[in-house]
Order: structure tokens, then sequence, then C-alpha cells
């Protein structure tokens, strides 16, 4: 392989995400938001072209009911908690699926004035014991491959050995995507469940 694990792993920049520290405790306009997320997350786009976050996404998303109306065209802190938490969701889980997931907890924010500060850094504790796994988990991928294409004297050892990592993360990837959607149905299903009685 061209690249060793390690420079993989340190290319991915799982380290990037927003902080409770890192959103101010005043309410921000739309193009502020944009700024703190292209900042925050920068070292995540896979190339200069991706857009972290534009105005049409947060129309989009506010259109959308993904999160509470906004006031005076400023957001607030739950607001950001809530953008975060669909910018981590939305490449794996379709709109529906984050609104539906997202709905109940936009609907205590609002009308109860729930405090995501808890929520949100627990979070934030799961995703960093989640980087940890998955670059621990990655690593034995690439020795186990490396072990077992170490006798190989193909002249496509690299490129073999690529193409099963790749397709080692993507199955990964996609057993995971697999049980959020089998929750999210779960949920769905227990909401009927609940209107029908």
């Amino acid at each position: 392989m061209k690249k060793d694990a390690s420079q993989l792993l340190e290319e991915m920049n799982l380290d990037h995400y927003l902080s409770l520290e890192d959103i101010p405790d005043i309410d921000l306009y739309m193009d502020q938001v944009i700024q703190l997320f292209e900042k925050k997350f920068a070292g995540s786009k896979r190339n200069d072209e991706e857009k972290i976050l534009t105005k049409t996404m947060i129309n989009n998303y506010a259109k959308g009911k993904l999160f509470f109306p906004i006031q005076n065209k400023r957001y607030t802190k739950e607001h950001l908690i809530l953008i975060s938490l669909i910018y981590q969701l939305k490449s794996v889980l379709s709109i529906s699926d984050i609104k539906d997931l997202l709905g109940p907890l936009n609907q205590k924010v609002f009308e109860d004035g729930l405090d995501l500060d808890q929520l949100y850094e627990t979070f934030l504790h799961m995703r960093e014991k989640d980087a940890f796994g998955t670059k621990k988990s990655m690593q034995e991928n690439v020795e186990i491959l490396d072990s077992m294409l170490k006798e190989s004297d193909a002249a496509d050892k690299d490129d073999m050995h690529r193409l099963l990592l790749i397709t080692s993360f993507a199955n990964i990837s996609n057993f995971y995507k697999r049980a959020a959607e089998k929750l999210i149905d779960d949920m769905n299903e227990t909401k009927e469940q609940d209107t029908s009685k």
C-alpha cells in the first residue's frame, strides 16, 4: 500500500468536531454559523471543493423541520448542537430518518426549554470512544491483511490490499448504518403503536 495505516488514520481527522466550548455564548447569524462549521470541520473535508455547510443546507434543514424555528434570524446554542448532530448523521442516514430521530428532541427544546448540553457532551464522549475503537479496528484489519498477503508474490499485491481494506471498511460502515436504521424503524413502529391505542 502506498500509505501505511497510521498515515491513513491521521488523514481521516477523526478528532475534528464542534465542542460546547467552541459555541459562543451569543446567538449567531447564518453566515457566522457557516464560518464556525467551516473552521471546525475543515480538516474532515474530502477535498477543497466540498462544503461543510451552506445557506441552502441550513434553509433546507429549517424547511424540513430538522430543528426548531429560529428567532430574529439568529441561531442559538441549541440550534448549533442540532446542526452539528445533523452534520454527523447526514452522511449515513436519510433526511427523513434524521427528522424522525430529532423530532421529539426538537419538540422538547422548543416547548420545554430542554438544555442540550449534557446530551451533546455524552454524544462527544461516545464519538471519541468510537473514534478510538475505529482506529484500533482499522489497524487490526490492516495487520490481518498484511499477514495474509505477505506470502503473496502477486505484482498487484498493493491493489489487492487496498481493495480488501476498502471492502472491509465499507462492510463495517454498512453494518452500523443498518443498525441505526433498524433502531429508527423500531422507534417509529413504537410511536405508531402508541398512537393507535
